[in-house]
């Protein structure tokens, strides 16, 4: 068993899809047209997935009203400092500054556009192998 997806109902997913090609430089894997718009974005080939679709059969969630804490979405970033202001510019939300914990990792929470958590992470000991 692997872990392919996480989905995120979200009003405007094809907004939400570009966004996060164009600023996260994720790749779209798949996509699907009306009536959910569903769309599959990787870091990479054979990478787990985000799906980001619109499914009226639930509410969409009030994501900027979750406390990143409950869910994030997480990236390894080799200079979370640039890019932390990289994606403040291209239009995330400040949540708070930049720490380093205890384990000596840098983290930083942040929101998209659309209000769902983000959260930039420089670890000391990669949890992926390799490096950061």
């Amino acid at each position: 068993m692997r872990l392919e997806h996480l989905a995120f109902n979200v009003a405007d997913p094809v907004a939400v899809a570009r966004w996060y090609a164009e600023h996260l430089r994720l790749t779209l894997i798949r996509d699907y047209g009306p009536p959910l718009h569903a769309h599959f974005l990787a870091s990479g080939p054979g990478q787990p997935m985000l799906e980001f679709y619109h499914n009226p059969a639930d509410a969409v969630p009030d994501h900027a009203a979750l406390s990143p804490v409950r869910h994030h979405i997480a990236f390894v970033v080799d200079d979370l400092v640039a890019e932390h202001a990289r994606l403040l510019a291209a239009g995330c939300i400040r949540v708070d500054e930049p720490v380093t914990n205890a384990a000596g990792d840098m983290l930083v929470f942040l929101r998209d556009p659309w209000g769902l958590a983000l959260q930039l992470v420089r670890r000391r000991t990669s949890l992926l192998g390799g490096s950061s």
